[in-house]
């Protein structure tokens, strides 16, 4: 399992960190924890079947920005 910190731009409020959770947790084999306040999201992921990409391209799917 890979961990990654990533940074999060365009949340307006703990509704906007909450949804973002609910759609990182429903990637396979993605375990995430948004943080409104920090601006980030700490996520746990096997690398063999959800790639980086596929989480950085649903994190902008939901309307978010992200960084390492």
């Amino acid at each position: 399992m890979n961990k990654i910190e990533l940074k999060i731009n365009g949340m307006h409020c703990t509704g906007c960190s909450s949804r973002l959770e609910r759609v990182l947790n429903g990637l396979e084999t993605v375990k995430a924890s948004v943080s409104f306040e920090e601006k980030k999201a700490n996520i746990e992921y096997d690398e063999n079947i959800t790639s980086l990409d596929d989480i950085k391209e649903a994190i902008e799917d939901a309307g978010f920005e992200c960084k390492e």
